[in-house]
């Protein structure tokens, strides 16, 4: 299954390449830190940091905004919402929310992979109330209700 998407340079402050996968088998495209000059995150900070671009898809697609694994292990950075949703209907810039979970501040640089977009095909759903749900053994059992070390 194959979908194309449409994709827009909106930033002209600095010169940068499309998103790409850095693998042939990678899920995710890169976003780059589309800015000037370095920006620094404290601790427990978080800020919103433009990718550049912005993307035009179908209407069964959404992009996620995905945290990159190496900050997240190194630096303790990753994607606050995650992941965050990129609407079908949505046309403005993407925009990364960043948080520093270290101890140390965290400077990012012009350019640097700051995260990953990976698109998903969304089902048409029709939701229907009903007055009783179907019975399972579970049941309404939430968080921990299956145990830890079981």
């Amino acid at each position: 299954m194959s979908f194309n998407v449409q994709i827009k340079k909106v930033s002209t402050e600095i010169e940068f390449d499309l998103p790409k996968k850095m693998t042939t088998l990678a899920s995710g495209y890169d976003l780059i830190a589309a800015i000037e000059s370095p920006l620094t995150i404290q601790p427990g900070e978080r800020i919103l940091v433009p990718s550049g671009i912005a993307i035009s898809m179908s209407n069964n697609l959404e992009a996620q905004v995905r945290p990159r694994s190496g900050l997240a292990f190194k630096y303790g950075i990753t994607v606050l919402n995650s992941p965050g949703t990129i609407d079908a209907d949505y046309r403005g810039e993407i925009k990364v929310l960043l948080i520093n979970h270290s101890k140390e501040e965290f400077i990012i640089q012009p350019m640097d992979r700051i995260a990953q977009l990976v698109f998903q095909v969304i089902p048409d759903v029709q939701l229907i109330q009903v007055n009783e749900l179907t019975v399972t053994e579970r049941g309404a059992g939430g968080f921990g209700h299956t145990g830890i070390n079981e």
